[in-house]
């Protein structure tokens, strides 16, 4: 193996690996603080940064923004994960039905939470299926599925997934609801009626499911490579990362399928993975090859309990953690005529400071909570 390159056995993690995951949780624990609205809403008069921060919000329709790239690198780095799980089970002489029982009892947890996050509402009990943990428990069913195929079986099972999205928004004709690339009027909203008696109204459809499946059975490929004999891990990255973003915007610029994450269409799958193998080959580079490993643990910490963290303030915080904590902050600052927007942004600080805390003392005491 080359000298340059960390030897990855079944038991070694993957820093670059923690490293994005607690990044992206870390992202996502700021904006349910609503600390990107905040710094969005500061920053009106000075549009080069005003339009920094509107990257941190999902493009409304036909685009691509920062902040879509967040669900693929959480799904992406799901089956990253999931790989070393099953080659470790695999070296410790676990059989394919005990590690078969083991992810479906992960999928329906994954299944539970997603579905009791949206739950709860102010006007009562609620069902959806549009949270990205109850999409997680469809995607890492398919990926473990597929697991021990060839990698070629694999690719051509997400061109399937794809082409089987285009055939269905495309030509199912269902009256109402055959416009592919409509809001409110394309097929997965049609499911969504069936399924859920109800409409997104940002647009959002439980059916995305189906094309980001292809992001998790990238992260399992990845995660093969990675554990493979190939020397080169980087290059089939960067290669794949290439042809994904050349397919998924080349198909949005020739108007054949527009780049829409609401519902995840091809062309959105297809450029969403590209970048993100680019996040992950820059971050493997730079953090397992060339060794630059200090001052990560703000986002490895985080990384290390990403299930607890995500339900936490997605849960806990959204209904109390942080109303309580803004509003002793926001009080607090209230006396000391702090100006609004700024008591606003410390506010939501503070809440991603003691949320950060939290996932720091459960690292402490090696408390690690996983489904």
């Amino acid at each position: 193996m080359d000298s340059q390159q960390p030897s990855l056995n079944q038991y070694q993690r993957l820093l670059s690996l923690d490293f994005m995951r607690g990044f992206i949780m870390v992202l996502l624990a700021a904006e349910s603080t609503g600390l990107y609205q905040h710094l969005f809403s500061a920053t009106e008069g000075v549009p080069v940064i005003n339009s920094f921060f509107l990257q941190f919000f999902h493009h409304p329709w036909n685009g691509l923004r920062f902040w879509d790239l967040i669900q693929p690198s959480f799904m992406f780095m799901a089956g990253v994960a999931m790989a070393f799980s099953l080659h470790k089970q695999q070296a410790q002489g676990m059989s394919w039905g005990e590690s078969f029982r083991k992810i479906l009892k992960r999928c329906f947890w994954l299944f539970f939470w997603g579905v009791l996050d949206y739950a709860v509402r102010p006007h009562g009990l609620s069902f959806e299926l549009w949270d990205v943990l109850t999409q997680l428990s469809f995607t890492t069913l398919v990926a473990f599925l597929i697991f021990r195929w060839s990698a070629r079986a694999q690719i051509i099972t997400c061109a399937a997934l794809l082409l089987l999205t285009e055939l269905l928004y495309r030509f199912t004709h269902v009256p109402g609801f055959d416009k592919p690339f409509t809001d409110q009027y394309n097929f997965g909203n049609y499911v969504d009626l069936i399924l859920m008696n109800k409409i997104n109204k940002d647009g959002w459809v439980a059916i995305n499911c189906i094309p980001t499946a292809v992001h998790t059975i990238a992260g399992s490929l990845v995660g093969q490579l990675f554990l493979g004999p190939k020397k080169d891990k980087i290059r089939p990255m960067l290669i794949w990362a290439a042809i994904c973003l050349l397919l998924g915007f080349g198909l949005d610029w020739t108007g054949i399928t527009p780049i829409i994450k609401r519902i995840a269409t091809s062309s959105f799958t297809l450029a969403s993975l590209g970048w993100v193998l680019l996040e992950l080959a820059f971050c493997y580079w730079w953090i397992d090859i060339k060794g630059h490993r200090k001052n990560l643990q703000f986002f490895t910490i985080v990384g290390m309990n990403s299930i607890f963290i995500y339900l936490f303030f997605e849960i806990v915080g959204d209904r109390w953690f942080t109303g309580y904590i803004t509003s002793i902050s926001g009080g607090l600052m209230n006396l000391a005529h702090f100006p609004i927007t700024l008591n606003q942004i410390i506010s939501s600080l503070c809440v991603l400071a003691l949320e950060w805390y939290l996932c720091y003392f459960l690292y402490k005491k090696k408390i690690f909570f996983k489904l």
